[in-house]
């Protein structure tokens, strides 16, 4: 629908007003995004959070007069949804990222990863269907009146542009090997402007990196021996070890060194008495 000048002023003077009443303003872009997906995202995200589909000049125009939506700007290209919230802006972020889409391939187009394909029956029925499958390479049979993949293989190689043939014979398998889903690029919650990068941090990410540096200091710490909380257990093993080979290998009779001498003497006298001539 084509909008009169009257009416795209209305417009962007109306959204202008509604971003006025939330906390967090975010963009949203659409791309290739299916309907079906973005239909998913905005029921996930009601009642308390909206989703405006605008273009690109009108949210330009409703965002005008308020400093703290500069900074978004450059993140709004051709149409996109305005997301307007007072949720957590990184709970929201988590709510909207969580849908994902299976697609299936299309001619031309690079493969993500591998594409597999496995032995055994499969659903299609015998006639056209072999000659395709067998024209991307396929090895098909017909078994019983079913087609058969004979043998298990990679049909297509990670970074490997799929051709028009392979295609057609992914859909009749109905195997999706691209996945799409919607992702907020950036937004501002309150004065913070936080983009697709800080959203994407979670607390599982978080927990694994102080774990892992973690794990990091207190390696080094023990490595150089300096005494912390964490080490100084460690710390006091490997020197009592130490002073313990220092005084066996000195013979000091000290308490913990004497026992463990008098132990090897032991051991000793009775390998000298095992290996002395016995009196005839």
């Amino acid at each position: 629908m084509v909008m009169l000048k009257a009416q795209k002023v209305a417009y962007a003077k109306k959204l202008k007003e509604e971003i006025k009443r939330y906390h967090t303003v975010g963009v949203l872009p659409l791309g290739a995004l299916p309907d079906r997906l973005l239909q998913k995202v905005r029921n996930q995200i009601k009642p308390d959070t909206k989703l405006i589909i605008a273009r690109k000049s009108l949210v330009l125009k409703a965002m005008e007069g308020d400093a703290r939506l500069d900074k978004l700007k450059p993140y709004i290209e051709k149409n996109v949804a305005v997301v307007l919230t007072n949720k957590n802006p990184f709970e929201l972020h988590r709510m909207i990222a969580s849908n994902r889409l299976k697609l299936a391939a299309k001619p031309n187009q690079i493969s993500p990863d591998d594409i597999p394909i496995e032995s055994g029956e499969t659903a299609i029925a015998p006639g056209q269907a072999v000659t395709d499958l067998k024209a991307a390479g396929i090895d098909v049979q017909i078994q019983k009146g079913k087609v058969v993949i004979a043998k298990s293989k990679v049909l297509v190689a990670k970074g490997a542009k799929i051709t028009l043939q392979v295609a057609k014979a992914l859909k009749m398998l109905d195997i999706k090997p691209f996945e799409t889903g919607a992702s907020l690029e950036a937004l501002i919650s309150n004065d913070l402007f936080i983009t697709r990068e800080v959203l994407n941090i979670t607390p599982e990410l978080v927990t694994m990196q102080v774990s892992e540096g973690f794990s990091v200091a207190n390696a080094l710490t023990t490595n150089i021996g300096y005494v912390t909380p964490y080490n100084v257990s460690t710390l006091v093993k490997r020197a009592y070890m130490s002073a313990l080979g220092v005084g066996l290998a000195a013979k000091c009779y000290e308490p913990g060194i004497v026992e463990k001498l008098l132990a090897e003497a032991v051991l000793q006298a009775v390998s000298v008495s095992g290996a002395a001539p016995t009196a005839q």
